[in-house]
């Protein structure tokens, strides 16, 4: 059950990585629409913009992960550690966003 759960956990994570690089495309795109920026400067500043969302993407597996470690560290099991789980996880990539 155990492995299970991780393996859904770990594919969801693998899943949300190519929506989190279309939803930074397009908040990137929006960004540069913002600043009026237009030929050769939009699409260096979109590359950019986009090629640093890639590099914070990975942080939200970790973060998982840093989770997984702190619920098995408190010993929760079943329920209680699910929730944990996944409100750790949720406030781990709310926190990037505050920056």
């Amino acid at each position: 059950m155990k492995k299970l759960l991780a393996l859904s956990l770990l594919s969801l994570g693998l899943m949300a990585a190519p929506a989190y690089a279309a939803d930074a495309a397009a908040a990137c795109e929006a960004k540069a629409a913002e600043k009026k920026l237009a030929g050769a400067a939009k699409n260096s500043f979109v590359k950019k913009c986009t090629e640093d969302a890639k590099a914070a993407a990975p942080a939200a597996p970790a973060a998982g992960e840093a989770c997984e470690k702190a619920a098995a560290e408190k010993k929760l099991a079943g329920a209680a550690k699910n929730s944990f789980v996944k409100t750790c996880t949720e406030d781990a990539k709310a926190a990037p966003a505050k920056k």
